[in-house]
């Protein structure tokens, strides 16, 4: 996929090879959706690449969430989920026809999976049509962008969520709950580093008009979140430099490397790096006054391994993706708290940081935050 233009063409291409319509008669397999009593948060993944397929895959496991939807602009993949998920054909659309979801009442809520620069109308329309939204992230390409989906979510009065996954993983919730206990004394420093090397140049992830950047709007955005709950404060100033060693490959925009850092009301300070050109990078240090917590890795797909001054983490081992949708079920559903939030509010504070290490990037001056 080499562009916008390329993209929004190939869906189009597809809706008229594959024009899905909110028919009255599931073809294939019966649908017989949950009682609203059981509270079974029924779903519908737009965007059915490989981590829409993880995700459909882990919600194979969930006790409160049911995969019950498919949007896509290619339709044998529509096909193939149809038989895979026994998704009946009355919950699947296209690109094109999927604000018909207003008309079913057997969908809840549409999990958006698409590229980044897609997000925002997507979000948008998915909340017109009353459907509660959960987002991939980075939510949105921007602040701005990321504001205006969520005032479009409030104003159809539908709850907006961000696959925040870590938010809800066993190790990285037992170091926030040590540092909120007070084990690690007064926080210092935080170190986050996030980064792989990536292949295929022409991926969408390179392409400025889909991804709105390069390495810190997919890994990077894992170190800024990061920073944020294991402090357990938000930033207040920022500072970042960019490399490119290979210009050829990340085009203007799109960048290859940054190391960024950040200040805290408290004092404590960050220092993170966000790349798309070294492997082995997935790990996090908090370091206090009394002790210290290491996450290494720390927000892949699994196992997270993680220690303190006190020893090994002993948490359990879960399928994030899996636990991520029960828990959002139970927020949507049932009002629940998360121990950190996953709402659209706290995706546009990463919005604004990202924002603002662009900016500082640029500038190479110290940059101000008010989140």
């Amino acid at each position: 996929m080499n562009s916008r233009r390329d993209f929004l063409g190939k869906m189009a291409a597809a809706s008229l090879a594959f024009p899905f319509v909110n028919s009255a008669m599931a073809t294939g397999n019966i649908f017989n959706p949950k009682s609203s009593d059981e509270k079974i948060l029924r779903v519908a993944i737009m965007g059915l690449g490989s981590y829409g397929t993880r995700v459909a895959e882990a919600m194979r496991s969930c006790t409160k969430a049911k995969l019950v939807g498919a949007i896509s602009g290619t339709p044998s993949k529509i096909k193939d989920w149809q038989s895979k998920y026994n998704i009946p054909e009355k919950n699947c659309y296209n690109y094109l026809n999927f604000d018909n979801i207003k008309n079913n009442p057997d969908i809840d809520a549409v999990y958006v999976i698409t590229p980044n620069a897609l997000h925002h109308d997507e979000v948008i329309r998915v909340a017109k049509a009353g459907k509660h939204v959960i987002c991939e992230k980075p939510m949105a390409i921007n602040a701005k962008e990321g504001q205006e989906m969520v005032d479009a979510c409030k104003k159809a009065n539908v709850k907006l969520l961000v696959g925040y996954r870590m938010h809800f993983e066993p190790h990285t919730l037992e170091i926030i709950k040590m540092r909120k206990a007070g084990d690690f004394g007064k926080i210092l420093f935080f170190q986050g580093l996030s980064g792989f090397t990536i292949g295929d140049p022409n991926q969408w992830r390179l392409n400025k008009q889909l991804s709105g950047g390069g390495a810190m709007m997919d890994i990077g955005i894992y170190s800024i979140n990061g920073s944020r709950y294991m402090i357990g404060e938000d930033p207040i100033w920022v500072t970042a430099e960019e490399t490119k060693n290979n210009p050829e490959k990340f085009k203007p925009g799109v960048d290859e490397t940054i190391q960024f850092q950040f200040g805290f009301p408290g004092g404590a300070v960050a220092s993170c790096l966000s790349t798309y050109s070294m492997n082995n990078l997935d790990k996090f240090f908090l370091n206090g006054t009394k002790g210290f917590a290491e996450l290494d890795p720390a927000t892949g797909y699994g196992p997270i391994k993680g220690r303190t001054n006190k020893g090994p983490i002993d948490a359990p081992i879960v399928t994030h993706q899996t636990v991520q949708m029960d828990e959002m079920a139970d927020i949507i559903l049932r009002d629940k708290k998360p121990v950190v939030p996953v709402d659209g509010e706290e995706a546009v504070k990463d919005l604004k940081i990202i924002d603002a290490i662009y900016k500082a990037c640029k500038s190479a001056q110290k940059i101000k935050l008010d989140l």
